[in-house]
């Protein structure tokens, strides 16, 4: 590496020292051709033009150079005694200093102000090319999305240093470093070798930037393409974070004609204005990482936070609604085993108690286990072609008891095409719906259930003349374990465990349908849910 730039190097200072020799020599052409210095004494500060645009264009050591070469210049062609580094008179010497000194002057200040020219307009063109890359990542809500436009811009980017493809090394859950994102490569039949892995952990280790001759690209790292030897190196650099290596940077760096990195601007030496971007660069992919990390690890809290909610939750509904029904079984129980002549209605009160209970307890395990089918994603519809009208029916005659001889307002078509739909899990959506509009009514008050056909799905609601539900709670209660705080219970009845409406819409979109809750004129709340018409094929949840 450092032999490379002591080649540039001296390449610079051969162009330099040519055009500093040859322009100077061309003006004191001019000069003695044309006779200038006869007919304008100051004609040698033409000098000064030549001067001042090498330093403008070549630098100080260009603008030193022809200005020593302008002062013998002058004094060997143009001051008496001619073609001598002498002078005879004492004004000759004076002026010859004076604009030596002059010229050194101007080019120090003209070199400076090209120095400063040229930082301010990299560092306008770095912080352009960072603005953008900040940009184009946060357009990206995605990790990866954010890294490949990151790999991407890294060999777009630093492609006149030779770079030409971009990998990222990131260790996966268990902590093995595993290739990532690859950026957009060209170079066919281009594959890792197990060296690189290797390498790759042990730069994840160690924290040191190491090369590596790509060998797996032909003998020696070389690869044939369009009919000439290329060569490349791999180079492995470290993601630091201040506390720890949070991945490895791989770039593959192809070589000039001379196998030499082209420009090594990613090499070891920190200190330099372009080792200084290409750290930035590396910081941005950094800062992604640690972003993305720190995403899922909220998200990950947030899940776990989630889950002991919902776990407090199911302990908390499932031990009071346990624990209620198996407190009347069991003290209508003990009452049938003491020691007393019970008559025939305090019996059946008893077995009635128990059998509800029992009914109870088993419609509490069923939603449960219903949940769980649900969640496991191993519920799924079995359907069949069936009148929707025929099933409200049905579940209607058959909750009779339960309705306590409420007055149940039907208002269905005529003429129903038959709807596609499981029969079980539908008569589940409406017996819970109905269980719901019981809970929450009051004793005696009627239910109204309607099926109507809108466009291309037909709409089942059930309607009630409870206390109703708030705006702000009507989408909350299709949620699990979610209870209405303050609502009104029919006497007899007791809370739910929040089950039942978190069963109903799994079901009802398992069938393509949604279902919602409405304000109903007058007080009251409507429950609707909608099933697709001539549906094909099965939905899974």
């Amino acid at each position: 590496m450092t032999q490379l730039r002591v080649s540039m190097h001296w390449q610079r200072h051969l162009l330099d020292s040519l055009l500093a020799l040859g322009s100077i020599s061309l003006l004191t052409a001019m000069i003695w051709l044309f006779q200038l210095y006869q007919k304008i004494p100051d004609s040698f500060l033409v000098y000064l033009l030549a001067i001042l645009s090498l330093a403008s264009l070549r630098g100080l050591y260009a603008s030193l150079l022809a200005s020593f070469v302008a002062f013998f210049s002058f004094d060997f062609f143009f001051v008496p005694p001619l073609y001598n580094l002498s002078a005879d008179k004492f004004e000759d010497v004076l002026t010859l200093f004076v604009f030596l000194v002059t010229a050194i002057i101007t080019s120090q200040f003209a070199s400076t102000l090209r120095q400063r020219a040229e930082d301010a307009s990299r560092r306008e063109h770095e912080t352009r090319i960072l603005y953008d890359l900040v940009r184009a990542t946060n357009h990206e809500e995605d990790l990866e999305r954010q890294l490949s436009t990151f790999a991407q811009a890294v060999v777009e980017v630093f492609s006149p240093c030779g770079v030409r493809d971009c990998l990222l090394f990131l260790p996966d859950a268990q902590g093995v470093l595993k290739p990532h994102i690859r950026s957009c490569q060209s170079l066919s039949g281009e594959t890792l070798c197990q060296d690189e892995k290797a390498l790759a952990e042990q730069v994840m280790k160690r924290a040191n930037t190491v090369d590596l001759a790509k060998s797996t690209m032909g003998d020696n790292g070389n690869a044939a393409v369009h009919g000439k030897t290329v060569r490349y190196t791999v180079r492995m650099v470290p993601l630091k974070t201040e506390r720890k290596i949070i991945g490895v940077l791989r770039l593959l760096i192809e070589h000039d004609e001379r196998g030499r990195i082209i420009n090594d601007i990613l090499g070891y030496d920190h200190s330099t204005p372009e080792a200084v971007f290409f750290s930035m660069f590396l910081e941005q992919a950094v800062a992604l990482i640690e972003r993305g990390q720190l995403r899922q690890e909220s998200f990950r809290m947030e899940v776990l936070q989630k889950t002991d909610e919902l776990r407090s939750a199911l302990l908390s509904s499932v031990s009071h609604d346990l624990r209620t029904p198996l407190s009347t079984i069991k003290t209508a129980v003990t009452s049938l085993q003491e020691d007393i002549e019970w008559d025939e209605e305090a019996r059946h009160s008893f077995t009635t108690a128990i059998e509800r209970e029992a009914d109870r307890l088993n419609g509490l395990v069923e939603n449960l286990l219903d949940m769980s089918r649900i969640e496991a994603g191993s519920l799924q519809p079995d359907k069949v072609w069936y009148s929707l009208d025929e099933l409200v029916r049905d579940v209607l005659d058959r909750m009779q008891p339960f309705l306590d001889g409420r007055k149940i307002q039907r208002d269905f078509p005529d003429h129903l095409a038959p709807v596609e739909l499981d029969y079980v899990l539908i008569d589940q959506v409406v017996t819970n719906l109905l269980h719901n509009a019981v809970h929450h009514t009051p004793i005696g008050s009627p239910i109204d259930v309607s099926i109507q056909r809108q466009e291309d799905v037909v709409v089942v609601s059930i309607a009630d003349r409870g206390s109703g539900i708030a705006q702000t709670e009507r989408e909350l209660i299709f949620d699990k374990f979610y209870r209405v705080l303050g609502r009104e219970y029919a006497p007899g009845n007791t809370r739910g465990s929040g089950l039942g409406l978190a069963i109903c819409r799994a079901l009802v979109e398992a069938h393509g349908g949604r279902i919602w809750a409405e304000a109903r004129e007058g007080g009251g709340a409507v429950f609707r849910f909608t099933l697709p018409l001539n549906t094909k094929g099965d939905i899974e949840l």
